[in-house]
C-alpha cells in the first residue's frame, strides 16, 4: 500500500470517523478510512453494547439543536439496518431539587419544546419500584429518548461507507500525518497514503497524532458492569435508561436487554492511562466493582445481585468536558474532532454529517463556536 491518493482520508474509524466516512462517500468523495484496529472493537470508546441519547441537555442547551438532528439521523440509520440502532426506553435523571444539571435540563426542555416530566421522589418510586431515592431528590423523565446500540451503529455506518465505495485500511496504525503542497501525507506501518484533506477522529490517540497543537485531552480507564436482576423490575419493558447525581459523582446505566443484566457505569473517576497499554482487565482495582455496588446498594438495592460481566473502556475528555472540533490552525487541509467521551456518542451521527460538510464545503449550518480549539488559548 504505497502512494495511493484520495479526496479525503479519515484517521480513526470509531464513532465519529465511521459516520463521517458514510456521509463523505454518500456525497461521492473518494474516501480512505484508516484505523489501528478493526471497528467495532474493544480497544477504544465505543464498545460495551449501549450508549444513552437524551435531548434535554444538562451540559448546556447549545447542544440541543445538535442532538435533535442526531436523533433524526439515528432513526434513519435504524430503519436502514437489519439490526437495532435506537431503542426508545426513555431516560430518567435523578438528583437533588437544586441540581444545576437537572435545572439546565428543564430549562433546555422549555426552550426547545422537548418532552420532559418533572417527578417528585414519591412519583419516581411509585413508577419504578426498584428505585430507592431520598425525599429531597427529583426526577426528570424524557419520554422520547433512550439508548443507542453503539457497536451496531458503527457496524451500520461501516456497511454504508463500504457500499458507497470507501476504501478501508484496518489494523493499520498511523505513524505520522504531514501536510504537503497537494494535501496531506499519511505514513502508516504498511506504507504511505496521500489525500487532499484529512479528518483526524482518533479518540484517545488524537493527541499523539497531532502533537503540534497541544490538545488538552486525558485518556482515562473506565469500567462498566452488568448485574443480574429481576427482569420484571429492571428489564427494558419496565425500566428506563437512567443517570443519578450522587453528590460530586455521576452514575448512569441501562435496563436489562434480553436478560443481559442491568448495566451501570460512572462518568467521573477512573484512572489516567496511556491508550497504548489499555486492556480488558476489569477487576484489577477493588473500585472497579466496588463503586458500582455501592451505587446499587444505595439507589437500586434489588439490582445488587451477581455480576454477570464487567468491561473496561477508554474515556478521552477535554479539560472542560466540551468537544473539540476545528481545523488545524496552520493547515486548512486538516480537520480534527476529539474529546467526545462522557457524553459524545449520541452526537456521532450528526457529527459525521458535520465533518463531511466542513471537509467538502468548508462550512456547516451548525454553530460550533463552543467547540473551537481557540478557547483553550484565550
Amino acid at each position: 500500500m504505497t502512494d495511493m491518493y484520495y479526496d479525503v482520508a479519515v484517521i480513526g474509524a470509531g464513532t465519529m470517523g465511521m459516520a463521517a466516512a458514510s456521509f463523505l462517500t454518500a456525497r461521492g468523495a473518494n474516501t480512505l478510512v484508516i484505523d489501528a484496529f478493526d471497528p467495532p472493537h474493544d480497544k477504544g470508546s465505543h464498545h460495551g453494547d449501549t450508549r444513552m441519547i437524551r435531548h434535554a441537555y444538562g451540559e448546556g442547551r447549545e447542544y440541543v439543536a445538535l442532538v435533535k438532528r442526531a436523533q433524526v439521523l439515528w432513526e434513519e440509520l435504524d430503519r436502514e439496518t437489519p439490526y437495532p440502532v435506537f431503542q426508545k426506553t426513555g431516560v430518567l435523571g435523578l438528583g437533588l431539587t437544586d441540581s444545576a444539571f437537572l435545572n439546565e435540563m428543564m430549562a433546555s426542555a422549555n426552550e426547545h419544546d422537548l418532552s420532559l416530566q418533572r417527578l417528585s421522589s414519591a412519583d419516581v418510586i411509585n413508577r419504578w419500584p426498584g428505585l430507592s431515592i431520598p425525599d429531597d431528590y427529583i426526577g426528570c423523565f424524557e419520554t422520547e429518548s433512550g439508548l443507542l446500540y453503539s457497536e451496531n451503529a458503527i457496524r451500520a455506518y461501516r456497511e454504508v461507507a463500504v457500499r458507497n465505495g470507501a476504501t478501508l485500511a484496518m489494523n493499520t496504525p498511523v505513524v505520522s500525518v504531514t501536510p504537503i503542497p497537494t494535501g496531506v501525507s499519511i505514513a502508516t506501518r504498511d506504507g504511505m497514503f496521500h489525500a487532499k484533506k484529512v479528518i483526524v477522529t482518533a479518540g484517545a490517540w488524537a493527541k499523539q497524532l497531532l502533537p503540534d497543537i497541544s490538545l488538552p485531552l486525558q485518556p482515562t480507564r473506565k469500567v462498566v458492569g452488568w448485574f443480574d436482576v429481576d427482569e420484571t423490575l429492571f428489564g427494558d419493558t419496565a425500566f428506563p435508561s437512567f443517570f443519578v447525581e450522587d453528590g460530586e459523582r455521576m452514575f448512569y446505566g441501562f435496563p436489562s436487554l434480553d436478560g443481559a443484566g442491568l448495566k451501570v457505569g460512572r462518568t467521573d473517576g477512573g484512572q489516567p492511562i496511556d491508550p497504548n497499554v489499555h486492556t480488558q482487565n476489569f477487576g484489577r482495582y477493588d473500585t472497579d466493582e466496588g463503586d458500582l455496588r455501592r451505587f446499587l446498594s444505595t439507589y437500586m438495592p434489588e439490582a445488587n445481585g451477581p455480576l454477570k460481566q464487567g468491561k473496561t473502556c477508554l474515556y478521552t475528555m477535554s479539560s472542560d468536558h466540551d468537544f473539540i472540533v476545528d481545523f488545524h490552525p496552520d493547515h486548512d487541509s486538516m480537520l480534527f474532532a476529539c474529546g467526545f467521551s462522557g457524553h459524545g456518542f449520541k452526537f456521532g451521527s450528526v457529527m459525521g454529517e458535520i465533518l463531511s460538510e466542513l471537509t467538502l464545503d468548508g462550512e456547516t449550518p451548525f454553530d460550533l463556536s463552543r467547540f473551537r480549539l481557540a478557547r483553550f488559548q484565550a
